[in-house]
């Protein structure tokens, strides 16, 4: 079932779930819905105390489905809400750490039935290095359930309504689809978004290191791009793009490589030589792009020399 965020009591307990880890190592280790309970199972445990909800960290790629295998182990409602709006790498890039809410405690769990709880960490960054740290060493691959929230807070710092939105993209692209016209054009009609570089994977270079998987991907243009190249660093989900050594995007908008002619997105783990691809921007969650939320996932926190220029009219 999925539930509204306005039906939750202020005092519901919600577990916000995530799979931690590589993208790359998903390719070859599917997740395990027994798995992904067994972290919410073993938060009841420590806390004890019953979820009334479980909610997604991130509705942007397939942790987007946690909360529904979750619910499907459990019979748990699953939150139209997210943390993020789209996916970011690490814990404090969230909008509750954003809004400086308690980052502990933190359950982890494998496929090895390993199971670590992290009952009290110092701030969001050192629950980030911590059990970055674990999931390494169980082999980048590990279920998660965040710190718990109450209905109160998901409510006020929680970036709501997002599995509406995901699931009315995707079907604006299947219409699309059926009445033959361009889906890409589709999204970011649908979306509000921009329309950056079409063209075609030239060159990706990436590596899976300290549980994340970081690299560059180059594009060279086609049709009204030819002539120029696109470029964009990525680690787990995209953060900067160039064209032709100009900044053109930037996190926390939302920098999504489309397949050119289905509309399908493409992750990081996914880029290959010569894809024929679109890249397009999407506007962030206002929470993001507020001074604290650049602190928080402006280009400087992910070690980039730039400021914050939005595509949609918002600076920083």
């Amino acid at each position: 079932m999925l539930m509204q965020p306005e039906a939750l009591a202020d005092d519901a307990l919600v577990a916000p779930v995530s799979t931690m880890g590589a993208p790359l190592v998903g390719e070859e280790r599917l997740k395990d819905p027994a798995v992904a309970a067994l972290a919410v199972q073993q938060m009841e445990e420590y806390l004890g105390r019953s979820f009334d909800a479980v909610m997604s960290l991130e509705i942007g790629g397939a942790n987007s489905f946690q909360p529904l295998m979750v619910a499907a182990v459990t019979g748990l409602p699953v939150l139209d809400a997210d943390t993020m709006g789209r996916a970011y790498p690490e814990a404090q890039h969230s909008s509750f750490a954003i809004g400086d809410l308690q980052p502990y405690p933190l359950t982890l769990a494998d496929i090895r039935e390993n199971a670590v709880v992290v009952s009290r960490v110092a701030s969001w960054k050192w629950m980030e290095r911590i059990s970055r740290k674990v999931c390494t060493e169980v082999g980048s691959m590990a279920a998660t359930c965040k710190a718990p929230r109450t209905g109160r807070e998901v409510k006020e710092w929680g970036v709501l309504h997002t599995v509406t939105q995901a699931i009315e993209l995707g079907r604006a692209v299947l219409d699309a689809r059926a009445a033959k016209i361009d889906p890409v054009e589709a999204v970011v009609d649908h979306a509000g978004g921009r329309l950056l570089f079409r063209g075609k994977v030239i060159d990706v270079s990436r590596r899976a290191t300290e549980g994340f998987l970081r690299g560059t991907a180059r594009v060279a243009g086609l049709d009204e791009d030819r002539n120029s190249e696109l470029r964009v660093d990525f680690q787990n989900e995209f953060t900067v793009a160039w064209i032709d050594d100009e900044v053109a995007a930037t996190v926390p908008d939302i920098i999504c490589v489309l397949d050119s002619t289905t509309g399908d997105a493409i992750g990081t783990e996914a880029l290959r030589y010569g894809q024929r691809v679109s890249i397009i921007g999407l506007p962030a969650p206002e929470v993001q792009t507020t001074p604290k939320g650049l602190q928080h996932v402006g280009p400087r926190a992910f070690g980039y020399d730039i400021d914050f220029r939005s595509l949609f009219g918002v600076e920083s």
